[in-house]
């Protein structure tokens, strides 16, 4: 399986844990010229932006560790991009929630990261 497919079958695992979870998925792999977003859901008053890692075992560490300073700024922009294009109010409540994957165990970190 390439990294593109395996990629594809995390976002998959992880928008059904986040269903699971009462989250409600809107958008898969959101993308614009700013960046990507893997998930876009729902979760009560809250618009949430997620990003999904994974890695297969613990030499590289955790994926939730990988989302860095800089991809952050990413995630925020595009995310930025995605409010002003679906015209979504300012007042809207929006958090950065990562799922993370080591092997099959997956860990939810919601409100991530502030802005």
């Amino acid at each position: 399986m390439n990294k593109h497919a395996i990629g594809n079958r995390y976002e998959q695992q992880a928008a059904r844990y986040l269903e699971e979870q009462g989250y409600r998925i809107l958008e898969r792999n959101y993308r614009c010229r700013l960046g990507e977003i893997d998930l876009v859901a729902r979760n009560g008053a809250y618009l949430v932006f997620v990003e999904v890692k994974y890695r297969t075992d613990g030499h590289a560490g955790y994926g939730f560790e990988s989302v860095d300073a800089k991809k952050q700024r990413r995630i925020v922009r595009a995310a930025s991009w995605y409010l002003y294009e679906r015209h979504i109010r300012e007042e809207q409540p929006c958090r950065f929630d990562v799922v993370s994957f080591l092997g099959e165990d997956v860990t939810l970190i919601r409100d991530a990261f502030q802005t």
